[in-house]
């Protein structure tokens, strides 16, 4: 069953407001993406690859961990009606399969004429940051 998205107005998102969930990268979550996006490398999908290079097994996709940002973004905080406008991204650190990490997104601006809000983006598991950025969010309500 599909959660249902969050929908918060405009004046509602106050600066400092931090949302969060966890998720768990599955096997299966890394075959799909393998299948939407084509990104075949062998780090993340062939196993004895995985187990000879440097992390001794398979990685996630860093992009797969990123988009969980956008399940943030439009389903949590600001959650229906809104525009993505823009993300930037750093990877700090690599994600294996079976972690589970939390997506956390805490509001740093708003911009009242535009309607848009700025955010810091990390993605967690404990306490190591694995992929951080700032986006950027236009609330169309």
């Amino acid at each position: 069953m599909e959660a249902k998205a969050t929908t918060y107005k405009f004046e509602e998102i106050e600066i400092g407001k931090v949302t969060c969930f966890n998720r768990t990268i599955t096997p299966e979550d890394v075959e799909v993406f393998t299948l939407l996006v084509g990104d075949r490398n062998p780090l993340h999908i062939d196993e004895n690859f995985g187990r000879n290079s440097k992390f001794k097994r398979n990685i996630v996709h860093g992009m797969l961990c990123a988009s969980l940002f956008s399940t943030l973004v439009g389903m949590h905080c600001p959650g229906e009606k809104c525009l993505y406008l823009g993300q930037t991204l750093q990877f700090r650190m690599p994600l294996f399969y079976g972690e589970t990490v939390e997506v956390r997104g805490t509001v740093l601006e708003k911009f009242d004429a535009i309607r848009i809000i700025k955010m810091k983006m990390e993605i967690l598991r404990g306490k190591d940051l694995i992929v951080f950025g700032e986006a950027r969010v236009q609330v169309t309500d």
